[in-house]
């Protein structure tokens, strides 16, 4: 399968790019406040450690079939040595791709998985701000319920937006609203402007990738991926690897 998602092609929008399950889908600033659920449960953590550093993802209890499917995997070691294994400075980078493990430079990356996908949990409250944690994707021709990939993420680095372009970009998302939200109106609020204009990250990929949880702390360390050197399939040219563990 060929996963994919969006990237800019111009400072308004966008153009398909192959990222994910196949080429398909200093700063460290609390992003959102530590959240519970209905019970008063704090919200899972995984800690990411890299070369350049360690970041904390909180996983968001709105989204719990990506929630769980994500731990099940970290806990029991899948992540571990794999690569980020497609990096694009100003968009995103992205891994999860169990061939990675040991991959010869040479080898193509970003066909893997665990076997299954992961249904759509896409909200129109869950942006793609800078740190944003999504599941990479088939495309829409193949895939159209938006199934994720089971184990290949991306975490958006992006960039900031000017007001012109978040109000093309909310418009052009309100008319490809789509099955996921009939029943919602996609507008951003004040806040959300105000985020993309100062922090950035990568609206134009709103309301059509699950993003189920967000970088609280080591969100420089995604910079620091986003600077290294890539040659062909926008793969680092020397290896980035990962290893992670629950922490909550």
């Amino acid at each position: 399968m060929k996963f994919k998602i969006l990237t800019q092609h111009t400072a308004l929008f966008v153009i398909s790019v192959a990222l994910f399950f196949t080429t398909g889908c200093g700063e460290s600033a609390t992003i959102n406040p530590i959240s519970a659920d209905a019970s008063g449960a704090l919200s899972r953590q995984v800690r990411i450690e890299t070369s350049f550093g360690d970041m904390v993802v909180e996983l968001s209890d709105s989204t719990p079939a990506h929630r769980d499917n994500f731990i099940e995997l970290v806990s029991t070691g899948f992540y571990d040595s794999l690569l980020f294994h497609r990096v694009i400075k100003g968009f995103m980078v992205q891994g999860g791709d169990p061939d990675s493990r040991g991959a010869s430079i040479s080898k193509r990356l970003g066909m893997g998985g665990p076997g299954y996908t992961v249904p759509a949990e896409i909200r129109t409250d869950h942006l793609h701000f800078k740190g944003a944690l999504s599941a990479a994707r088939q495309g829409d021709q193949a895939n159209p319920q938006r199934a994720s990939s089971g184990s290949q993420f991306y975490l958006v680095q992006g960039r900031t937006f000017n007001k012109s372009e978040m109000l093309n970009i909310e418009a052009r998302a309100s008319d490809a609203n789509d099955q996921f939200n009939q029943n919602e109106v996609f507008k951003y609020s004040d806040e959300h402007l105000k985020r993309y204009m100062e922090e950035g990250g990568a609206p134009f990929l709103d309301n059509q990738y699950t993003v189920f949880g967000q970088v609280i702390s080591g969100l420089d360390i995604i910079d620091s991926i986003a600077a290294v050197k890539t040659g062909a399939g926008d793969r680092p040219m020397k290896d980035v690897l990962m290893t992670m563990e629950v922490i909550r």
